[in-house]
């Protein structure tokens, strides 16, 4: 089964869009979204809408819990935590209903599913060669999925090995037939490793592969509709930049 694997919307529709474009063109079974619907970006409504529409399972992130009163918002930055209430108060009933009913982890496929890690499903970063590590101690599938970090990594560890681990970039591709792994498909909404086109992973579960994807998107129509929305100018601004 081929599968999308998706993370970290963050309320961009112009993102999500173009990413679901180029998921259509790549004839996947599914679509798997690791979580954080909403956050930073103008257009919550429609990305949840998506979200319910499009993908065959949807985690929780941190955004998200933040947005459903979940989680405390003295845990975010100020920007965070600033349009996590600018979203509640936009989100519609039914779809803040819908975002209250979703889980930070899940398994499918035989694969494991986490916003952030095996070890801590809603906050912890995995983005060292230690980290993830004892991610792998604690988890008991062999290849697992996880978003939060905004960039795209792939870690490996062989049988008596330490893990090893390195970013991955646009076509990069891994052959996940032997060992352990943990993949991080990149964010839709907003990328944090300096390329500011929207990413995502294609798995094939048969095929034991996994390719990561980059799609390019109209920033400039993300950015003006933060700034429309009066969000912190600084959610705008590093949308150029894949900060």
């Amino acid at each position: 089964m081929r599968v999308a694997v998706l993370s970290d919307v963050h309320g961009n529709r112009h993102a999500f869009e173009a990413v679901l474009r180029d998921v259509d063109a790549a004839d996947v079974a599914e679509i798997w979204c690791l979580g954080d619907v909403v956050g930073y970006g103008a257009d919550p409504n429609d990305c949840v809408d998506l979200a319910r529409e499009r993908c065959a399972i949807t985690l929780a992130g941190n955004h998200d819990l933040a947005v459903t009163g979940d989680l405390s918002l003295e845990d975010f930055s100020r920007g965070a935590a600033l349009a996590a209430r600018w979203t509640t108060d936009v989100l519609a009933e039914e779809r803040l209903a819908w975002l209250g009913r979703l889980e930070p982890k899940a398994q499918r496929a035989g694969a494991g599913l986490y916003h952030a890690s095996p070890r801590d499903p809603v906050w912890e970063y995995v983005i060292s060669v230690l980290l993830a590590d004892l991610c792998f101690d604690a988890a008991p599938e062999r290849v697992c999925l996880v978003g939060h970090s905004h960039v795209a990594l792939a870690f490996h560890r062989r049988d008596g090995e330490r893990a090893g681990g390195e970013r991955r970039y646009a076509d990069d591709a891994a052959d996940l037939s032997e060992g352990r792994w943990l993949l991080n498909p990149g964010s839709v909404g907003q990328p944090r490793d300096g390329d500011p086109r929207a990413a995502w992973l294609l798995l094939d579960l048969e095929g034991r592969t996994a390719t990561w994807k980059r799609v390019p998107y109209d920033v400039a129509a993300a950015a003006r509709a933060i700034r429309a929305a009066r969000l912190p100018e600084s959610l705008a601004e590093r949308l150029e930049y894949g900060q």
